[in-house]
């Protein structure tokens, strides 16, 4: 493929987010003395979740709107009454904390440093301006990658061909060089596809691949093809 660039989602992809998310979850509930059941909470949180990120990377709902939809749509369907007060509160500090918490895939590290020694590796995610350098930095992943990419930076999100082509501008890299390797097939792998890119999907989270890609089901078997 003659790959010179390597572009890694951060979430799902590299920094485990559904362990560090749920460890948040825990810890602010203990905090704000929130009486749910945690594993309750995590079972209808996570689709809810799912499905705002969906409609926020289509710009259907705004960044605050997500933040309090999830958790308000979570809590009613547990039956456990809240309010908009208590609930910006939750919101803000999931936001504080979750960076406190650094779980990375099974191999990050050992493949990453494999793979700096061959490659310019860069980030591109659709996660919050405010969080992914703290993730990045507090997870000792950000000595490895050059470019730091967010979605609010460049002002639309994956799969929008817009935040590939500034990538690569960025990274003074070329498409057909390049490769794309995340764990959401819609944003990463066609976003990515669509502007040119190689790609390799990480089958991390159960999402099935709709079309015929390279997939991965753990991070060691990046060596097998770079």
């Amino acid at each position: 493929m003659n790959i010179k660039h390597i572009f890694f989602d951060l979430d799902h992809t590299l920094w485990d987010f559904e362990t560090n998310s749920n460890k948040t979850f825990e810890f602010i509930f203990q905090k704000n003395k929130i009486d749910i059941d945690i594993n309750d909470f995590k079972e209808i949180y996570k689709p809810i979740n799912a499905k705002y990120w969906k409609l926020f990377r289509e710009d259907k709902v705004t960044k605050e709107a997500l933040r309090y939809a999830r958790l308000k749509e979570a809590f009613d369907l547990l039956k456990f009454k809240t309010d908009d007060y208590l609930i910006e509160i939750l919101s803000e500090d999931y936001i504080t904390y979750l960076s406190s918490y650094n779980a990375l895939f099974e191999g990050a590290i050992d493949v990453l440093s494999y793979l700096q020694t061959k490659y310019q590796m860069h980030i591109i995610t659709n996660g919050f301006e405010e969080v992914q350098f703290e993730k990045l930095k507090n997870s000792k992943l950000l000595p490895f990658f050059d470019q730091i990419i967010t979605s609010e930076k460049v002002g639309v999100k994956k799969p929008n061909p817009k935040i590939f082509s500034y990538a690569l501008d960025v990274a003074k890299a070329k498409a057909k060089e390049s490769i794309m390797i995340g764990d959401n097939f819609e944003a990463d792998i066609l976003g990515a596809k669509n502007a040119g890119m190689h790609t390799i999907f990480c089958e991390f989270n159960g999402e099935i691949a709709t079309e015929k890609v390279i997939s991965i089901s753990k991070l060691a078997q990046l060596k097998n093809y770079l």
